[in-house]
Formats: C-alpha cells, sequence, structure tokens
C-alpha cells in the first residue's frame, strides 16, 4: 500500500481496534475509547485487552488475531516494550494503517531510536503506514471519528492542522473550542517515523474538507519531499506553518562566509519562500489568517477601503496596512460623491471613511456597501468604537447583511472594546464575518491572505537551465584532495573547479618557490597577486598571506618569502603548499557568490555585497539549489548590491545577465557535486553590462 491510500485510510477508517483499551478512567486506552464512541464514529470499533470481558459496552478481545473481520485502523496505547510484537500481529492480521500513540522511542536516545527503525521495517513488510509514535492521535471531524486521548473534539471546519507537538495540540483544541474555529483533520504527527509531514501535505490536498492547511513543525524529514508536495497543493489551497527549534549553532560551526552568515533557519526560510508557504510568527497569527481565509474569497487585490466611527483607529488601520504591504484604496469619484450626499458634512469621506462618532447602523450599511461596490477596492476593513451613541449589535446585523448582498469582496470587523462587544462578535462570527478586538490582527490577516494570492501565482513550472561542464576534470580535482587526506581545496585547485563549470576566473598557478612564483608571474602577465596555499588559512589577509600589486620579478621574490615568513609567525602549525600566483583582475563592483549545504534541505546558495565587510554589511539573500533563472534574478533583486548593479547616479548598469548565470552554473555544481559542503567566491568583480565577471577568489570545501 502506498503511503497516500494508507492516509485515506485513517482519514476514512470502517473499523478501528484499539491495542491497550482499558475500562480504567484516567488511562490512554480509556480515554481513546470514549473519545471514539462519544465522537459518534459509526463503524466497527474493537477493543484489545488481554483480560477480554467489555470496555465500554463494547465486546474486548485478547488479540487482533481474534477477530474474524477486516481491521482497517489499529491505535496502539501499551507500554513501548510490547509494541514490536503487537505490530507484527497487525501485519499478519492485515490492518492497514496504525495510530502509534505510545512513547518511549526515538525521543529517549539510541535504544528508542532502534526499536523505531524496526516498526518502520514492519511496516514496510507488511505495507501498513504508521503514524507516529509518540503522538496525541487523530480526529476526523467530518467522518467524524476522534482517535485521540485530546479532551473532547473540534468544531467541524474546513482547517486542516497537523502538528509535531501533541501537547501543543491539546491547548490548541480547547481554545479553538472557546472561539468557535473548526477544523477538518487534526493530525498529530509525533516522531514521524513513517508518515511526515510531507505526507499529510499531499493528504490535505486531495481531501476534498480541507481547504486550509496549517502546520506545526520543529523539523522536517526530508526537505526537498517537503518542497515538492508544498508546490504541489499550494496552487490550490494555502498552506501556513509555524516553524520553533531556531537554532545558530550550525552558522558558528561553518568556516566560509556563506555558512556563518546562513543561520540553520534561513534554509527553511528559504524553502518556504520557494515553495509558496506562508510563515507565521506565532500561533495567535496562524489561526487568525485562518479564520479569515475560511469565510470569505480571497482579495483580488492589495487595495483596502477602511470605515470606521473615530478618527485615531482609522489612522492606525492605515499606518498598519502600509507596513503590511497593502495599499489605501483611491475611492472612485462616484463613492465619493454618493458618500457626500448621505453622510454629515463633517464625515471623512476619502478613505478612511470616517462617519463619525454619531454613525448608525444604517450609515455603516452606506459606507460598507459603498466601498463593496467601488471597482478601485479588492477588501474592506470596517472598524467599531463603543461611543455613547453606537449600536453595536444592530450594526454587526447589518454588516452580514451587507456581505450577503456583497459576497465577492473580503470584509473583516474590527468590533474595539470588552464586555459590550461579546453578543456583536457573535453576531458577525455567525454571519461569515472574521471578528477582531484590534486593528493590526484584522490588518496581518488580511495581508496574508494578498501574500498566499501572490505565492500561489508566483509558482511556475520554470525549468532548470542546463549547462555542459567538464565534470571529469572536477572528479579528477576532488579525488586529488582526499588522496591528500585534505577537505578544503587550495586556491589553485578551486579555481580549476570553477573554470571546469565554465565560470571565468583570474587565472592562478600553485608556485614552490620563488623562482617557480617568477616564472608564473612572467606567463600570467603583470601586475601579480601572490597569496598563501595553505588549506588551514581561511582568511588570509588576518596572518599577511596576500601580496598585490606586484609589477616586477623581484617584488615577486620578496613577497614570496614574506608571505611564507608571516604565515609561519601566525599559524606555526599550519600545513603550506606554497604561494599561489594569481593575475590581478580589473576592480569592479564587488560581489559574493557563495554556498553552503544545509542537512534538511540541500545546497543554500547566497548572494551579496562582497569584499572584506561581508560579515558586517549582511547585504545577502538566499536560495536553494537547483535555481531557475527566476530564482537567481529575485536572489540578485532581494539585495542593496542588486539596486546598485542596475546602475544609480548617472553609472552605467553592470553585467546582470553574466552574474545570473555564474549563480546558475554554481547552482548546477553544488547539485552535480553533493561533495561539495561549502563554496565562496569573494569577491567576483562585477563589470560594465557585455563585459561579464571575474570571480578573484574561489574557497571550496568539500566533505570528509
Amino acid at each position: 500500500m502506498d503511503r497516500q491510500k494508507g492516509i485515506e485510510v485513517l482519514f476514512n477508517p470502517r473499523s478501528i481496534a484499539v491495542i491497550g483499551a482499558s475500562s480504567t478512567k484516567g488511562k490512554l486506552g480509556n480515554d481513546v475509547m470514549r473519545n471514539l464512541i462519544d465522537s459518534g464514529y459509526e463503524g466497527r470499533i474493537y477493543p484489545i485487552n488481554p483480560k477480554g470481558g467489555e470496555i465500554l459496552g463494547q465486546k474486548t478481545f485478547r488479540s487482533v488475531k481474534d477477530i474474524a473481520s477486516d481491521i482497517d485502523v489499529a491505535v496502539i496505547v501499551i507500554p513501548a516494550k510490547f509494541v514490536l510484537p503487537a505490530v507484527k500481529e497487525c501485519g499478519e492480521k492485515g490492518v492497514k494503517a496504525l495510530v502509534i500513540i505510545t512513547a518511549g522511542f526515538k525521543e529517549i536516545g539510541h535504544e528508542g531510536q532502534e526499536s523505531e527503525k524496526k516498526l518502520v521495517e514492519l511496516a514496510e513488510k507488511y505495507g501498513m503506514v504508521i503514524q507516529g509514535p509518540n503522538c496525541l492521535g487523530i480526529i476526523n471531524t467530518h467522518a467524524p471519528y476522534n482517535a485521540s486521548f485530546s479532551a473532547g473534539t473540534p468544531k467541524k471546519g474546513t482547517i486542516a492542522f497537523a502538528s509535531q507537538s501533541g501537547a501543543l495540540m491539546t491547548g490548541i483544541l480547547d481554545w479553538s473550542l472557546m472561539e468557535k474555529i473548526g477544523f477538518s483533520k487534526f493530525v498529530s504527527l509525533g516522531n514521524k517515523a513513517h508518515l511526515d509531514e510531507a505526507d499529510f501535505i499531499d493528504a490535505f490536498g486531495n481531501d476534498p474538507d480541507s481547504t486550509f492547511i496549517l502546520l506545526y513543525i520543529e523539523s522536517v524529514v526530508d526537505g526537498k519531499k517537503f518542497m515538492d508536495a508544498c508546490r504541489r497543493v499550494v496552487p490550490h489551497k494555502p498552506i501556513f506553518v509555524v516553524k520553533s527549534g531556531v537554532s545558530e549553532a550550525g552558522a558558528r560551526a561553518a568556516s566560509s562566509h556563506t555558512g556563518s552568515l546562513a543561520g540553520s533557519d534561513t534554509a527553511y526560510d528559504v524553502a518556504f519562500k520557494q515553495s509558496g508557504v506562508s510563515r507565521a510568527v506565532d500561533m495567535a497569527a496562524l489561526f487568525d489568517v485562518a479564520s479569515v481565509y475560511d469565510d470569505m474569497n480571497l482579495p483580488a487585490g492589495n487595495r483596502v477601503a477602511i470605515v470606521t466611527n473615530a478618527g485615531g483607529p482609522g489612522i492606525l488601520t492605515t499606518d498598519a496596512c502600509e507596513a503590511s504591504g497593502l495599499d489605501i484604496a483611491q475611492l472612485s469619484n462616484d463613492t465619493i460623491e454618493h458618500l457626500k450626499s448621505n453622510l454629515p458634512a463633517a464625515a471623512a469621506v476619502y478613505n478612511p471613511i470616517d462617519a463619525l462618532g454619531t454613525a448608525q447602523p444604517e450609515d455603516y450599511a452606506l459606507c460598507v456597501e459603498a466601498a463593496l461596490r467601488d471597482e478601485n477596492v479588492d477588501s474592506v476593513l470596517v472598524l467599531l468604537t463603543p461611543q455613547a451613541m453606537t449600536k453595536e449589535t444592530e450594526t454587526a446585523r447589518v454588516l452580514v447583511e451587507s456581505r450577503e448582498k456583497y459576497p465577492d469582496k473580503p470584509l473583516i470587523a474590527v468590533f474595539m472594546g470588552g464586555n459590550s462587544m461579546v453578543y456583536p462578535r457573535i453576531v458577525l462570527t455567525e454571519g461569515k464575518i472574521p471578528v477582531f478586538d484590534f486593528p493590526e490582527r484584522a490588518v496581518h490577516a488580511l495581508a496574508e491572505l494578498y501574500k498566499y494570492t501572490l505565492h500561489r501565482d508566483s509558482l511556475k513550472d520554470e525549468a532548470i537551465p542546463k549547462f555542459n561542464p567538464n565534470k571529469k576534470k572536477v572528479q579528477e580535482v576532488i579525488d586529488g584532495v582526499r588522496r591528500d587526506g585534505r577537505r578544503v581545496l587550495l586556491g589553485s585547485e578551486a579555481h580549476e573547479i570553477a573554470e571546469a563549470y565554465g565560470i571565468r576566473v583570474a587565472r592562478i598557478r600553485l608556485a614552490t618557490s620563488s623562482e617557480e612564483a617568477k616564472q608564473h608571474a612572467e606567463e600570467l602577465g603583470y601586475p601579480v597577486v601572490l597569496k598563501i596555499a595553505s588549506p588551514d588559512i581561511v582568511h588570509k589577509s588576518d596572518v599577511g598571506g596576500i601580496r598585490v600589486g606586484l609589477t616586477k620579478p623581484e617584488e615577486v621574490e620578496e613577497a614570496f618569502l614574506q608571505i611564507l615568513d608571516s604565515a609561519k609567525q601566525h599559524m606555526p602549525k599550519a600545513i603550506v603548499y606554497g604561494v599561489d600566483v594569481q593575475e590581478m583582475a580589473e576592480k569592479g563592483k564587488e560581489l559574493i557568490i557563495g554556498c553552503s549545504r544545509d542537512v534538511q534541505f540541500g545546497p543554500l546558495i547566497m548572494f551579496g555585497a562582497g569584499g572584506i565587510f561581508v560579515n558586517y554589511l549582511k547585504d545577502i539573500s538566499f536560495r536553494l539549489a537547483p535555481m531557475t533563472r527566476t530564482d537567481a534574478e529575485e536572489l540578485i533583486n532581494e539585495t542593496k548590491m542588486g539596486m546598485l548593479l542596475k546602475g544609480v547616479r548617472g553609472e552605467p548598469p553592470s553585467d546582470i545577465a553574466a552574474i545570473e548565470d555564474t549563480i546558475l552554473r554554481i547552482s548546477q555544481m553544488v547539485t552535480d557535486f553533493e561533495e561539495i559542503v561549502e563554496l565562496d567566491i569573494n569577491p567576483a568583480f562585477a563589470y560594465v553590462s557585455g563585459q561579464g565577471i571575474s570571480a578573484v577568489d574561489v574557497k571550496i570545501t568539500i566533505g570528509g
């Protein structure tokens, strides 16, 4: 059975066995049984307990093998040491899917991890799928059934929610019941031994009951699989993620500029961006967006009309819109004239529309409907503050009527206040109008919906450019470095690899004596640069390991000896192979192009302003390889350097096409050769349009 068919069984089982069912209140086996029964599950329930008898009115079996009928799903809630034999029995019985709630696997260490591997082996052997272990369980409100130990079942809705934290899910569930937020599926991922977040993203994408996907994750199992699943689903359904577990440990351990600048969370941000996923800052923001999406159509654009009965909240909302990338709509002349003719003379009619503190329900209806009719408006935000003449509940009712007349555009309410707003908010919620207590939350939710439309429309099936490099030469260089017992390539070796991929480099030669250095200088042509050649010395200038602008043989000889002497004084234990002699490239705009390899997502390409201040300026952007031409273009445009390259203050534009080409060649290189774990070209000099770029200093590190 493939994973998607297995999840379909998980979502809609005809029969469920609870292995570890209990008649004792407070035990997980009892909680699961009660939830199954109380949720209204109409399929067959088989409690499994060695004692037999009856549990909650259901005949109990000693083993799944004692059941004559087929079993679709088995929920396992027994001590960890008994789980493997139970899983084997399920396989022999022909059970299709398992929900293993039991903890005590890889989260406890090596022994648990080995047991978890055996679970997966059994699942693969018998054609089963496994959710968990160490999970809360699963809920499908549309089946309906609740096979979890949660305290209650969520309201039926269209939000599919999967979480890596079971404890978080219990809190969300309790909160959602109070807020009346509905779910279609409620999935606890647990340890993700078999089924992972990507499997459930695909399943939610195919699920007719789910229109909006929310995830809480701490990590992903397979970065490429995750991104591929998201790219398949996002054109049809939005995916919003809260990602926790941010750490900079990986960045501190890196040796290259790219590695040190790419914190461990950077790859997740880039992966989400490239696959159309929206990242929420916290759980509250996540559900704000979900509540808005669940009740309305997506905005066609980012033009917002604001209707208010108080100037201050209107200004706050205007500021929040501008900060979130939303435009304050320019109302049409017809709308403005209509408002002028029907509102008090003191009212503001140009947007924000301020109907004044005396605004009655009919005034709100007039303003809101005029805004919804206006072709220059994509969505409407309605603000209400409780003033002496305000009729909160009646206003809520007319807003519901207005929405029913004009359902095509998003209409969001902000009813600011406490006790006086309780019933009006209920009226709005039941009338399918999202309501918030403060404008910033409403604006953020609306802005995220608009951004989703951009993400969705930007996902194109664009081809990955392919070049024809000399892979044989690259492999020869890497093999030679490995035979030498090194991981860091010498400058001459790194440049040779770059050249093999068609990247224009400043020519370089390794010299082991001053005579050889002078000979190389003559061949390359003056002026030249000399650099220490040592895998142990990453930042050459820090140890006096560079001399530039050498124009005579005697200068080359003197510099050669000085570099070796300086390196010996600063780093006496460093292994030195000699001195690199390099042609001196013409100065251009200094760029950095690099790569570091992320554990989950693979090669992470960096572009930005280069030179010695790269770690301080941090004018950089990232994308994951392999990259499209659009990716390369966006990578450049996201930096301040990208603006400078287009030409400022009368300067001619730089050769952006050549920069994009170089980025794409590096993208292919690090995709072709997984051995390359870090790469820096810093600086690369960018010249005016038509004159290309030159890679001046190339550093490459390979994996062990």
